[in-house]
């Protein structure tokens, strides 16, 4: 029934800061631009943002990998302990340094956008077996 995820479209408040977070820290080559839609190359998926969207007024209480209704992204890195002192070096916010996630089988670090989505960098780890 489904190829494939084709897009993932995130709706930011100001376009111009997301595409410069996004591109310049990040380091996501860019597809095209526009005032309502840009698109960046990220693999077989696009990174969609469209303008519009109204800028909270307050960051939800809790953490914001866990807001019901609410998605996050995920990138695979090679070292996600360098991934994150390099981004951090850049000015990136982080909600969550590099942890190990034994029972998931990754290392994984959160930050979050201008908007407050979590963009999570996971690096697989070796899983040891069960005593």
């Amino acid at each position: 029934m489904f190829n494939k995820l084709d897009y993932t479209m995130v709706v930011v408040s100001d376009m111009d800061r997301s595409v410069s977070f996004y591109r310049d820290p990040l380091g996501i080559p860019m597809k095209f631009q526009s005032p309502d839609w840009t698109e960046f190359l990220t693999g077989t998926t696009t990174l969609a943002l469209h303008g519009g969207g109204v800028a909270a007024k307050a960051p939800p209480a809790g953490d914001p990998t866990k807001q019901a209704g609410s998605c996050s992204i995920g990138f695979n890195v090679d070292d996600v302990d360098k991934t994150y002192e390099e981004l951090k070096a850049k000015g990136i916010r982080f909600v969550m340094p590099p942890t190990q996630r034994e029972d998931e089988g990754i290392r994984l670090a959160v930050c979050i956008d201008p908007d407050g989505l979590p963009i999570a960098f996971a690096q697989a780890i070796a899983q040891t077996a069960a005593s």
